[in-house]
């Protein structure tokens, strides 16, 4: 059975309106069975950067914290709603507690794969993933090895920093482009490759097309449709066993219209439930 963690951090986002991924999180959280859900209390000051380069690390490192409690001797699998995709970090480190030879595919229109040094921004968020292959600091990323380069898929990202480029290329990870997942059975195919016990699917909204979710405060054109995306999650889950997702960056312009986007929400959150 699916267990919902629920974790409304905004401190990982460059956006200007990040304090809307809140409103994002809680119009997602109502419409989840409440008996298997939990809902994390974030911190709501912004923290500091700790000489870092990454800002607000200290309360993203708070969050991680109290991520890592909810799911201490948690053996079912667990979708973690966002917020911003730093709450991905701490879930894909339990998973690959559970299955060492995990798969990790990330669903995102960036690879979020810079470091503190490289990142434009500062904004965790940015540098998420690259901190899962144990890059970046040491305060917020996991060790060299718990999920390798050769087991990362990064799935319709259209847009690159050309630091993040240099690295995906340089460390072997597998892309499939927007195109490349009109075919469901292309992601399927991918995790297949890695040779993997089980697999952790990340999915940040903005990998759809703008025109199916407006509350995405990062739109990047060309995405994928619903149909699409949920096709594709299927696929995978009909071969590899899901040991643990999440689901993030969802961001109304207004508490009043949050409800919007639930629809086409919902439809990725019970592809991946």
């Amino acid at each position: 059975m699916m267990r919902y963690l629920v974790v409304p951090q905004w401190q990982g986002s460059p956006s200007s309106r990040a304090m809307q991924l809140i409103d994002g999180a809680m119009a997602i959280a109502g419409d989840l069975p409440r008996a298997s859900t939990t809902v994390l209390d974030v911190p709501m000051e912004a923290g500091e950067s700790l000489d870092t380069g990454i800002h607000r690390l200290s309360s993203l490192q708070r969050v991680r914290e109290q991520i890592a409690a909810a799911l201490d001797g948690q053996h079912e699998p667990v979708l973690t709603v966002g917020g911003d995709c730093g709450v991905a970090l701490e879930p894909i480190a339990h998973a690959a507690r559970r299955v060492p030879s995990l798969a990790l595919v990330w669903l995102d229109a960036h690879p979020d794969f810079n470091t503190p040094e490289s990142s434009p921004s500062g904004a965790f968020a940015g540098m998420v993933l690259r901190a899962v292959t144990g890059g970046g600091d040491p305060g917020l990323t996991l060790p060299e090895g718990a999920v390798p380069p050769a087991r990362v898929i990064v799935a319709g990202a259209r847009s690159y920093d050309d630091a993040e480029l240099d690295a995906v290329v340089a460390l072997g990870l597998v892309t499939l482009p927007v195109d490349g997942l009109t075919d469901p059975a292309a992601l399927a195919a991918a995790v297949r490759a890695t040779g993997a016990d089980g697999v952790y699917i990340h999915v940040d909204v903005d990998v759809l097309d703008p025109s199916e979710v407006t509350g995405n405060a990062h739109p990047e054109p060309f995405g994928l449709s619903v149909r699409e995306l949920t096709a594709a999650i299927a696929a995978v889950r009909a071969e590899t066993p899901l040991v643990g997702a999440s689901l993030a960056g969802y961001s109304p312009a207004s508490p009043a219209t949050a409800t919007d986007d639930l629809g086409a929400i919902l439809r990725v959150v019970g592809a991946l439930a």
